[in-house]
């Protein structure tokens, strides 16, 4: 809930008015920020996901949580000068992505395999709490101090909540304590290397099928405030949509963990998947139907809870845990990226044409597209330390 993954996004789509009154900023150029955070925290999460097989989860979590800490605080000194605004994003991504599922994942897989699905669903579950309370609290802190407050504001939570839990109560498995499943023969942890995991067809398809669903996903979530805005719907009121989102993510992770661990997981996946393009679509227009806006939100919730649990279950049932943290991050990139493009991408579409449905009717192919590749994965290995 408090790592560098949930956070920015969830409040970024309140400063867009902020932005442009105090220094004339449009919402194309405010949406760079975080691009410039998910680009540099995405091509970086193979490297800490390597940190993390080899150093230990628990050491890369708390030294990134503490980065994450100083350098999203750091946002509060944001100049009057894009230049400077985009730096600030850039240090926020350098340090953070430890503090994401790339690291917690690993951690989590190695305590559980049968029920594997079902934990990391409600591990994840702490982003979606993210998303019922981050907007209030950024909002609240807007509203009652000012936009360059609300940084070190929202910044408490990883400090006074993540890091003394993680140094409290936060390990992975000594060897012994870890499944039998997980083990080869001698000892080691099973599993392929990052280079036979990569001349993998599953590898690249999962890939692209992440690719896919966090290009159009990233921007509908960032913009979502705007984007009901055009539905009449005021900054308050939206603070409370993005909360059905929330219950979106929550629900899906937890049911969507528990499918996992019974059926073959593309087989859950793709219809899940469709339920997002449906929401793109009930999100066009500017009809003010309140009940319409709240399923979209909750169906795009759904899914992105979804998608979370599906990047972690199935690498770590496809290519085992021997090298995990590194493949992670891997499939973790396109995440990243797309999440951190797609923002740009809607608001470049908004600027140009007054209207988010280009991007939203496209959104909805897209996520079709992207569900439809998990379909071509194939069945699990049968000895992939899961």
């Amino acid at each position: 809930m408090c790592g560098a993954s949930p956070l920015p996004f969830n409040v970024l789509g309140f400063l867009f008015k902020p932005l442009e009154a105090e220094f004339g900023w449009n919402v194309q150029q405010v949406s760079v920020g975080i691009t410039i955070f998910g680009i540099t925290a995405s091509l970086l999460a193979p490297v800490f996901g390597w940190f993390a097989d080899r150093f230990g989860v628990r050491k890369v979590a708390i030294w990134s949580l503490v980065g994450f800490v100083l350098a999203f605080s750091s946002l509060y000194l944001t100049p009057p000068v894009l230049a400077g605004f985009y730096f600030l994003w850039f240090l926020v991504g350098l340090v953070g992505i430890g503090s994401t599922p790339v690291t917690w994942s690993r951690g989590l897989s190695l305590w559980f395999v049968r029920q594997r699905g079902l934990a990391l669903g409600i591990m994840l579950v702490g982003t979606s709490a993210a998303a019922l309370i981050v907007p209030r609290i950024a909002v609240g802190a807007i509203d009652s101090f000012g936009w360059r407050e609300m940084f070190p504001i929202v910044a408490l939570l990883p400090l006074l909540v993540a890091l003394p839990f993680t140094l409290l109560f936060f390990r992975e498995p000594a060897p012994h304590e870890r499944p039998a499943e997980l083990n080869t023969a001698s000892g080691t942890l099973a599993g392929m290397t990052f280079g036979e995991a990569v001349r993998t067809r599953q590898f690249w398809f999962l890939w692209f099928s992440i690719f896919l669903i966090a290009l159009a996903y990233g921007g509908a979530h960032i913009h979502m405030p705007s984007i009901v805005a055009d539905h009449g719907i005021d900054r308050n009121a939206a603070a409370g949509i993005m909360g059905i989102v929330g219950i979106g993510l929550l629900v899906g992770r937890i049911g969507v963990g528990f499918m996992l661990d019974r059926f073959w997981g593309p087989l859950v996946a793709f219809p899940v998947l469709c339920l997002p393009a449906i929401a793109c679509y009930l999100l066009t227009g500017t009809d003010s139907d309140l009940m319409m806006i709240n399923l979209a939100a909750f169906f795009l919730g759904f899914a992105a809870g979804a998608e979370s649990d599906l990047i972690a279950f199935l690498a770590a049932r496809y290519f085992g845990m021997a090298h995990f943290g590194r493949i992670y991050g891997m499939l973790y990139m396109p995440f990243g990226l797309m999440s951190a493009i797609s923002p740009v991408i809607y608001g470049t579409i908004k600027v140009q044409s007054g209207s988010y449905d280009p991007a939203l009717l496209a959104a909805s192919i897209l996520f079709v597209l992207g569900g439809a590749l998990l379909l071509a994965l194939g069945p699990y290995p049968d000895k992939k330390g899961s």
